[in-house]
Formats: structure tokens, C-alpha cells, sequence
């Protein structure tokens, strides 16, 4: 029988032990080949328990975890396929190994200690979602001249929307805005720590006198949500680690979860880039911004608007994609998608110097697949955003590790994307 990630969650939500932990012990990953044909392999599949890894099935291939009871059989199948784990939930394990973090704001710190930026050591690991709010709290007393820490608002379960705002000379409020966002997709957990890097970075620059960094600072104010998805973020870290999607219920559906990047209100209403299906991992909703997280995000974003927005990143994983806007139909591009593209591309230029890491770049819908009511769409064709991305992290397959990216992994992607970051400050 096909579990999809959908079906799956819900059983765990409804069973008798709700919240305990959905186990992936055993359960082996492979790419398979598919040709033309996608939906003939499914129909292979259909009698196994299996978990889909992807949202959107790839022209030539299908990633899948097969339950341990189900590997001989699906190995006896004969598709064309390749292991890419061995055993989901020991590396799940591995991954969840969290160093402890010891906050800079701490009072039994002396005065010097208490306003240093916080330690690299911090993209040692991944962290929990307590711990990432204090990391935060040490940016800001560390700065605590040139920036503040916000809560845009509330997700669905009441945690705050929070972020960090910062600016540079003449004073918050001023400049154009710089608007990051992270972890839409709760299982994506390699975006909120590149988001950190690069507030860690811009920080650090300004207070070490660093005249790149200082201009480049001084030129905007900066807004960074690390976690535009907590709910379901923290569902990632205490029972489902696969969780993709919020955690607002429907009364129409015993599935859980809306996916917040098909819910912005623009082109929302169009038909195929996203589900009208409660239980599928891309469920638009049953209105644009009927979501709690969309709406705060889309208040926010005219909140800060003032001066104008002059680049918005939305971070994901994985892919290795840089992406512009639009995602709702491949023949309509923002009036500078030229200039667009050609600074995407001394982007990714600059980052396969750095590491050797290929990024592509493109509109997201040519380029990815469509999507409708997504974050880019809206800040590039509602807030007027001049600059609007999608940036899909590392890995760039699933045979890398999909979206269980190693922690080794962090700083490295962390430091490609800064420079990448740098070349696209100097080009705008």
C-alpha cells in the first residue's frame, strides 16, 4: 500500500498516541528511473509502504523510502534504481545531535562577554527552536544600537512570527528593505542557519569597521525571519522529522497542514501550481491568506514597505536552484528579469569559484516546476519587490542527502551562500 507523506502524518495525528514519534528506522531511499512513464512505476509500487521524498515527481525519476518489511519486494520489482540511504531514521539520529548552545546574552556573563556576537561554533549543528530564539536575542544585543528583535505575529499553534530588523548609518526605518525569509517548509533545516550566517556576517562586518559590509549596511535595513513556519518546524524536531506543510487543521479533512508557499494572495485562485487537496504536501487552502502565518507575513511585509523592497530571498532546500519570478506561469516574467538573470548568474558563478557548487539559475516556473501563491510571486508582483528569489540550498540531489543535509555540511553551504551574497549586493 502507498503511504504518502500526507496519509502517513495524518495516521500518526489520529492514532490513539498522537504525538509520538513517527519512526523511520529501517526504511531505505531510492531513486528510481522513470523515463516518460512516472505514473507506470507508482503502479508498481502501489501494493508496498512506501513514503514519496519529492513534492513534484522529476521528468526522469522518483526518490521513495521503502518500510523494512518492504524492501525485498520492492528490490524484486527489477526498476532501474539507486540506493540513496541505507537507513533513513539512524541518519534522522545522527542529524538530531544537537551541540549545546550557551547564549551571549547570559547575565552571568561579564559585560564584555554578554556584547560579543555569538560563536561560529554555532553552525557546528542544527538547534532546537528555543535555542535558535536566543541566537537571535545574542545578534541583537551584540548590536544593540542598530537593531531590534520583531514578532511579526502568530502562527497557528501561538508561537511568534520573530525576526531581526537591523540598519546601518541615519537610522532604522530609512532605506529600502532587505527581506529574508526561512523554513516555510518545516523540514527544510538547513535555510534557517544560512539566513543566521548571513545576519551573523553583515553584523560582524559593521561592528569590525569592514568598509564592504559597512556600505552595504548602511544601504538598507535589513529584516530577517528565520522561521516563517514554527509550527511546523518544531513538529520536524519532536515527532515527524518529513513534516513539510503548517499545522492548521481543516474541518473538511482529517489530514493536517497547509502548505504557507502556495497561500500567498497572488494568482492563488490559478489552477496547477498547487493541490486543492488537504492531504497532498503543496494544499493551497481554501482561500488565498487563510492561513494565520500567511496573513501576519503579507501584514508585515506592507508594514515595512515604506522605502520600498530591494531584494527578497525566501531560503529552501534542496535543489541548488536560484530562482526569479514567476512561478505561476511560464510565459510572464517581471519587466527586469534580464537584469535579474544576469545577476543571478554572477551569483552562481561566484559560488562555483568558491566551492565548486553548481547552482541554476532561471524564472522558477521554466526553470523548477509552477507553483501559485508563492512568496516570491507575491513580494515581486503585490509589494513591488525589485529583487524576488527562491534559493534552493544544498544538497543538489537527493543522492546528497535530500533534506537531511549533514551537519558537517552547515558551514559550508552557510559561507558559499555569503559569498554569493556579497557579489549580489555589489550588483544591484
Amino acid at each position: 500500500m502507498q503511504l504518502t507523506l500526507a496519509v502517513l502524518f495524518s495516521a500518526a495525528l489520529t492514532s490513539v498516541t498522537a504525538e509520538q514519534r513517527v519512526s523511520y528506522d529501517g526504511y531505505k531511499a531510492y531513486s528510481i528511473v522513470t523515463g516518460d512513464d512516472g505514473q507506470a512505476i507508482r503502479d508498481k509500487l502501489s501494493d508496498l509502504d512506501f513514503v514519496a521524498l519529492t513534492v513534484h515527481e522529476a521528468s526522469d525519476h522518483f526518490d521513495v523510502a521503502i518500510a523494512p518489511d518492504d524492501v525485498s519486494e520492492f528490490e524484486a520489482l527489477g526498476l532501474e534504481s539507486s540506493v540513496i540511504s541505507d537507513d533513513l531514521g539512524a541518519e534522522f539520529a545522527e542529524e538530531s545531535i544537537f551541540e549545546d548552545y550557551y547564549s551571549t546574552s547570559d547575565s552571568s556573563l561579564d559585560k564584555r562577554q554578554a556584547s560579543a556576537l555569538p560563536a561560529l561554533s554555532w553552525f557546528n549543528s542544527y538547534h532546537t527552536y528555543a535555542d535558535h530564539r536566543l541566537f537571535f536575542n545574542d545578534l541583537n544585543a551584540a548590536f544593540s544600537q542598530n537593531s531590534e528583535i520583531f514578532v511579526a505575529g502568530k502562527s497557528y499553534q501561538g508561537r511568534d512570527i520573530y525576526g531581526i530588523h537591523f540598519w546601518g548609518a541615519g537610522g532604522k526605518g530609512k532605506k529600502p528593505a532587505v527581506y529574508f525569509h526561512a523554513t516555510v517548509h518545516a523540514r527544510e533545516w538547513i535555510a534557517a542557519p544560512v539566513e543566521e550566517y548571513h545576519a551573523w556576517q553583515l553584523i560582524n562586518g559593521y561592528l569590525t569597521n569592514d568598509t564592504q559590509i559597512t556600505a552595504i549596511v548602511d544601504s538598507y535595513d535589513f529584516y530577517f525571519i528565520p522561521f516563517s513556519n514554527p509550527d511546523g518546524f518544531v513538529y520536524t524536531q519532536t515527532t515527524n522529522r518529513l513534516w513539510r506543510k503548517n499545522r492548521q487543521p481543516r474541518s473538511s479533512s482529517s489530514c493536517i497542514g497547509t502548505d504557507n508557499n502556495r497561500n500567498w494572495p497572488f494568482q492563488w485562485s490559478l489552477s496547477g501550481g498547487a493541490s486543492t487537496n488537504p492531504c497532498d504536501e503543496d494544499y493551497k487552502g481554501l482561500a488565498a491568506s487563510d492561513t494565520p502565518e500567511i496573513t501576519t507575513l503579507v501584514n508585515y511585509t506592507k508594514s515595512i514597505n515604506t522605502n520600498g523592497i530591494k531584494l527578497f530571498i525566501d531560503f529552501h532546500s534542496y535543489g541548488q536552484y536560484i530562482l526569479q519570478p514567476y512561478g505561476y506561469n511560464c510565459g510572464i516574467y517581471p519587466a527586469n528579469i534580464n537584469k535579474q538573470l544576469s545577476v543571478a548568474n554572477q551569483v552562481a558563478t561566484r559560488i562555483f569559484a568558491y566551492s565548486g557548487a553548481r547552482y541554476t539559475t532561471g524564472a522558477s516556473c521554466s526553470t523548477l516546476y509552477a507553483t501559485t501563491g508563492s512568496a516570491p510571486d507575491y513580494q515581486s508582483g503585490v509589494a513591488g519587490a525589485e529583487y524576488a528569489w527562491t534559493i534552493e540550498l544544498r544538497p543538489s540531489s537527493s543522492s546528497g542527502g535530500g533534506f537531511v543535509l549533514p551537519a558537517n555540511l552547515i558551514l559550508t553551504t552557510a559561507r558559499e551562500q555569503w559569498e554569493g551574497l556579497k557579489t549580489l549586493f555589489a550588483a544591484i
